[in-house]
C-alpha cells in the first residue's frame, strides 16, 4: 500500500481467530493491532485511533454492541462487526448503534479484507460536493452532510445514512436494487447479504420522519416519485 501505514485493530477473545488475522493484515502491509474486550479498545482508541475497527459481538464484560456506542460517542473511525450466522438481532443492533458493516462467522479473510478495504476507500473520499438536493420538500446538504425538513429542523444522519441518503437523492425516482446500493455505498461487490441495507434504510426513516424511501418489491428502493 502507498501513502501513510494503515492500521486495523481486532477487539476478539479468541487468540487463534486473532494470530490468523494478524497473519493475513500484515502481509497486505497494515499494522494490526489487537484487543481483548471492549472495554481495552475504548481505552486504546481514545488515546490512538485506528484506521478501522473490526469488532466482535460476544466478548467478556461489555459485549460489541455496547462497545459499539461507546466508540461512537467519540469516533467516525469505520467499524465493520463480527457476528455468529444466527445472531441475526445483534447484526441489526450493532448497525443500529453505527457500525458501518458486519460479517458473519465463519467468514473469508478475504472476504474480510475487501469489506475493510472498501469502508477505508469510502472514508477517505473527499466529503460530498457542497450543493444541495431537494426531494419532496425535504432539503438534502451535501456539503454540511444535514437534512432539513419542511419544518427548517436540521438532522444530522450517521456518516454512511448519509451516503446512502446521498446516492438514492442522486438517483431520485429511480429503483436501485440493494446489490447497486451496497456496491455504490458500501463500495463492495454484493456477497449475499442485504440486511445491512435495510437496517440503514429503517434508520433513515426512523430520523427523518416522512422521508420519501419507497420499498420496491422485488428490487430494492426508490426515493421520491
Amino acid at each position: 500500500m502507498s501513502g501513510p501505514v494503515k492500521s486495523v485493530l481486532l477487539v476478539e477473545d479468541d487468540d487463534a481467530i486473532a494470530d490468523m488475522l494478524r497473519g493475513f493484515f500484515e502481509r497486505d502491509g497494515y499494522r494490526f493491532l489487537h484487543a481483548i474486550t471492549g472495554e481495552e479498545a475504548v481505552e486504546r482508541l481514545r488515546i490512538r485511533p485506528a484506521s478501522a475497527i473490526l469488532l466482535d459481538i460476544n466478548l467478556p464484560g461489555i459485549d460489541g454492541v455496547e462497545t459499539c456506542r461507546r466508540i461512537r460517542e467519540f469516533s467516525k473511525t469505520p467499524v465493520i462487526m463480527l457476528t455468529a450466522r444466527d445472531s441475526e438481532i445483534d447484526k441489526v443492533l450493532g448497525l443500529e448503534m453505527g457500525a458501518d458493516d458486519y460479517v458473519t462467522k465463519p467468514f473469508s479473510p478475504r472476504e474480510l479484507m475487501a469489506r475493510v478495504k472498501a469502508v477505508l476507500r469510502r472514508s477517505e473520499e473527499p466529503p460530498a460536493r457542497p450543493r444541495l438536493l431537494e426531494i419532496e420538500g425535504f432539503e438534502i446538504d451535501g456539503g454540511k452532510r444535514l437534512v432539513k425538513t419542511a419544518g427548517e429542523e436540521s438532522i444530522e444522519p450517521t456518516a454512511k445514512e448519509f451516503d446512502l441518503l446521498w446516492f438514492l437523492a442522486e438517483n431520485a425516482g429511480l429503483a436501485m436494487s440493494r446489490s447497486q446500493i451496497l456496491e455504490a455505498v458500501w463500495g463492495y461487490e454484493y456477497f449475499g447479504e442485504t440486511r445491512t441495507v435495510d437496517v440503514h434504510i429503517r434508520q433513515l426513516r426512523k430520523k427523518i420522519e416522512g422521508i420519501p424511501i419507497e420499498t420496491v418489491w422485488g428490487v430494492g428502493y426508490r426515493l421520491g416519485s
